[in-house]
């Protein structure tokens, strides 16, 4: 029976020693990981949270982690310029292997579809792709202007998409490092003089089961960036013509923003959100505001999909990891 997210409630707790930050399921649905403010992945086992191990070996914020599909090799990227590879499923697992891949914090990481392939990007604007089986440098995929924070694979393996801060989206040719197109998502950067900050950027990337549908997620009305004043939205592309189709707005959810985005094979998108109180967000695919918006205890800063489709996973500053499940329709 399909997930209904207007019967959602939360499930259960994972609790950490720092606040955290990303989170990943392993494909098998067996382990749950969480990188933390204290430099630590941490790994629970799904079905006990008291089994919790620490993986220590950044020197900095972890951003982001990624799993391979057979669940064997998790893929860490640090603010310290650094992946590491690790021994997922290993009894007290530590670093396979380090490699310093950029200057400066690496904000996003994504795996091609066969899993041979892992993209990685941030702060020094350049997009690095890597062999998952020795680490090797493949190509650099350069351009951007300003700090990379999301990238995503197409599902056909030919392309790589990265959204940056200027609120732009590359499509790359994955074979030869050429540029295809660029999405404008120019709605979810802004400029504000007065503070001489920019702010926003394309912070989540989806694209819908039928790969009809690119969602790029952020925020927008951004009156005050230092005082974290803005409202979370998602703009939604056409993928044949790079045309945007739809902006998805949200009932005035102040001083949030969304962190991370997922498309549901059922075919609405999901959203997390943070800043302020936190929230999961449902969105049809022709509605302008979401159809459901389920409260979370505090503000959400990862997300990740349990393999089974039906039980969401959200980081949260107060060090907790929850547990959302979508309950089944009778």
């Amino acid at each position: 029976m399909p997930a209904d997210p207007k019967l959602a409630h939360v499930a259960g707790e994972f609790a950490a020693d720092a606040p955290l930050m990303a989170c990943r399921f392993d494909p098998t649905g067996k382990f749950i990981f969480a990188t933390a403010e204290d430099r630590s992945v941490y790994r629970w086992e799904f079905a006990d949270p008291k089994k919790r191990t620490a993986l220590a070996g950044h020197n900095s914020w972890i951003f982001d982690l990624v799993v391979t599909s057979d669940g064997q090799t998790l893929i860490s990227a640090g603010g310290d310029d650094s992946l590491i590879w690790w021994p997922a499923a290993a009894d007290a697992p530590v670093p396979i292997r380090t490699v310093r891949a950029h200057d400066g914090w690496i904000r996003a990481l994504a795996l091609s579809p066969d899993g041979a392939l892992l993209a990685s990007g941030g702060n020094d604007r350049v997009v690095r792709l890597w062999n998952v089986s020795d680490g090797a440098k493949v190509r650099e995929f350069p351009g951007a202007e300003r700090d990379i924070y999301s990238l995503l694979f197409h599902p056909n393996g030919q392309w790589l998409l990265a959204g940056d801060l200027d609120g732009k989206i590359r499509q790359w040719n994955v074979a030869d490092g050429t540029l295809v197109r660029t999405f404008d998502a120019a709605a979810l950067h802004i400029y504000e003089g007065g503070q001489q900050v920019h702010y926003g950027g394309v912070r989540a990337l989806a694209l819908s089961p039928d790969t009809k549908w690119l969602v790029a997620g952020g925020l927008h009305k951004g009156t005050n960036p230092l005082g974290n004043v803005q409202e979370p939205t998602a703009l939604r592309f056409e993928w044949e013509t790079a045309k945007m189709a739809r902006q998805h707005l949200t009932d005035d959810n102040k001083n949030e923003r969304i962190w991370a985005m997922h498309y549901h094979a059922q075919g609405f998108l999901l959203a997390a959100i943070g800043g302020g109180k936190g929230a999961l967000l449902f969105w049809n695919e022709g509605e302008d505001k979401p159809f459901h918006s389920f409260a979370l205890p505090n503000s959400a800063r990862g997300m990740s999909v349990h393999p089974d489709g039906i039980q969401i996973a959200t980081t949260h500053h107060d060090s907790k990891l929850r547990i959302t499940k979508l309950v089944a329709k009778a």
